[in-house]
């Protein structure tokens, strides 16, 4: 049985009870204050190219499992979890026991890549936690402390071991900021890397959706790497995310992710899976691979591996280890502190089975968020696996696709039956993407229709990420150990915040901006 939290209000600091607190009028306004003057300095201080902060004005001063306090006394529920960081949420006790261990006892907590008994102990619970088959033959190599880093570090490797320079990656991706990994991201605009189509149902680039989507996808892959004119030579690697998370989490369905490693098998290409916001159980099984089977060659790992710490890693089929010692090395590989909390957090979601947990939750949560996309046209899709979520907003009354006429009119509409292949096969794999959008197409996306249903959460104390390729999907990332009545408490926050945005958003299609109905008619 999954232990999880049963409070929707956090814990006060502590030794401190409600009652003690200063809650005078004073004191509200002094907490207001300094509330304020942070966010002033922050904005005057910090860089242009913050991002969170833009969106989420908050300060942070406690925060306990799902529950986040601002330093204006005003309290939250946060489905943001650091991006996917937090696999037991803020502050669990488990982490902070394994970190005051390391603190009280005295040990180095700056080692570089020398080993230790509490990197001992983090690498045998992660090699405990790997798919069997990989794990048998695996090797690790600590990077610096960003998953970005594991992925440079991973192309890296691929390059070296074959010779070979190209990548291949996918449309809609997001691998992390650097140079290399931003080539392999779906923003890139300077690349040297052949980009493939992501399957996906609400939008499929081929306007089909579904298993035929899919297959047209994969032999589109084949023909490129097949034909001599393509222009792609044979690559190093290729790397894929299980579930696109940024953008706009999009499930990969289980048959295409088992063809691209046949395809990739059979031509000899590493297949790296970034399983850095996917890992850790976060997506109903502990690592996503799980879903479709396969054995990869190498996965990258980062975000919950260190339980709430800057920790990343990338792990590979011992064959492929032909490094030169200092081919990849880095000053802060040596974390600690986040071993120690990771090493906790990888064994108290795998004794506990929380991974088991976020898809009986996540289920429990589609189904609810599927009866929210039938009352509101605003919601377009409702998509996600486990505890990793989406529902994408949309334009009710904008244009059509032009493609929409290839729609296949036997494909399910939204919501509807889906292939047993696909992510999408609903609460017994602990996923669902949508069925696609019926006949008639997706509507346009709607970035600013997010943006308010955000604000509106916000307003309402829960936090939520945006994220898609126009922003313009809601993101649900709450912990593992999220608790049913905090689960009740999330979603009735964001239907009452989506049910106000299309109420407004109704009245400005019915009130034109000079004052007349639609039609024309006076007010």
């Amino acid at each position: 049985m999954a232990v999880t939290e049963s409070a929707v209000v956090p814990v006060g600091a502590p030794g401190e009870s409600e009652g003690a607190r200063d809650t005078g009028a004073g004191a509200a306004e002094r907490a207001r204050a300094a509330h304020e003057g942070i966010l002033r300095r922050q904005s005057a201080r910090e860089s242009a190219a913050r991002t969170y902060a833009r969106a989420l004005p908050i300060v942070p001063v406690r925060a306990r499992g799902l529950t986040i306090e601002g330093a204006d006394g005003r309290r939250y529920l946060d489905c943001l979890s650091g991006a996917g960081t937090l696999a037991l949420g803020h502050n669990h006790p488990v982490v902070l026991e394994a970190v005051r261990k390391v603190l009280d006892s005295g040990a180095p907590l700056h080692v570089l890549d020398l080993a230790t008994p509490v990197k001992d102990a983090f690498t045998t619970e992660l090699f405990r936690t790997l798919p069997p088959r990989f794990a048998e033959r695996a090797r690790v190599q600590f990077c610096g402390p960003a998953g970005t880093d594991a992925v440079e570090a991973a192309f890296k490797l691929v390059r070296a071991a074959t010779g070979r320079t190209g990548m291949l990656a996918f449309a809609g991706a997001y691998h992390g900021m650097t140079a290399g990994a931003l080539e392999a991201s779906g923003g890139a605009t300077d690349v040297r890397v052949a980009r493939l189509p992501y399957p996906q149902d609400y939008r499929c680039p081929f306007g089909v959706g579904g298993d035929r989507g899919a297959e047209l996808g994969a032999r589109w892959t084949e023909s490129l790497l097949d034909d001599t004119k393509s222009g792609v030579p044979l690559p190093a690697g290729m790397i894929l995310e299980p579930v696109q998370g940024e953008g706009g989490v999009i499930p990969a369905p289980d048959g295409w992710t088992r063809r691209m490693r046949a395809i990739t098998e059979a031509r000899s290409i590493p297949l790296i899976v970034d399983e850095v916001q996917t890992g850790v159980g976060r997506t109903g099984a502990f690592w996503a691979v799980e879903h479709s089977g396969i054995t990869p060659d190498v996965m990258v790992l980062s975000k919950a591996i260190g339980g709430s710490l800057p920790l990343a890693v990338v792990v590979y089929r011992d064959d492929l280890d032909v490094w030169e010692p200092g081919a990849h090395a880095g000053t802060f590989r040596g974390n600690q502190l986040a071993m120690a909390a990771g090493a906790a957090t990888l064994a108290y979601v795998r004794e506990h089975g929380l991974a088991e947990r976020a898809a009986t939750v996540g289920a429990r949560i589609l189904e609810r968020l599927r009866s929210l996309a039938a009352e509101f046209p605003i919601v377009g899709d409702v998509r996600g696996r486990g505890l990793m979520i989406g529902l994408e907003l949309v334009d009710p009354e904008g244009p059509l696709p032009s493609n929409c006429d290839g729609l296949d009119p036997e494909r399910p509409a939204s919501g509807g039956a889906a292939s047993e292949d696909s992510a999408s096969v609903g609460s017994g794999s602990g996923g669902l993407a949508s069925g696609g959008p019926g006949i008639g197409g997706p509507r346009p996306a709607a970035p600013e229709l997010a943006a308010a249903v955000q604000r509106e959460c916000l307003r309402r104390g829960l936090i939520v990420e945006l994220g898609g390729r126009r922003s313009s999907v809601v993101r649900l990332l709450p912990p593992l150990t999220i608790s049913d009545e905090q689960t009740s408490a999330v979603l009735d926050r964001l239907a009452d915040a989506v049910s106000a945005v299309s109420s407004t958003a109704r009245e400005e299609l019915r009130v034109g901006g000079d004052g007349t109905r639609r039609g024309g008619a006076p007010l």
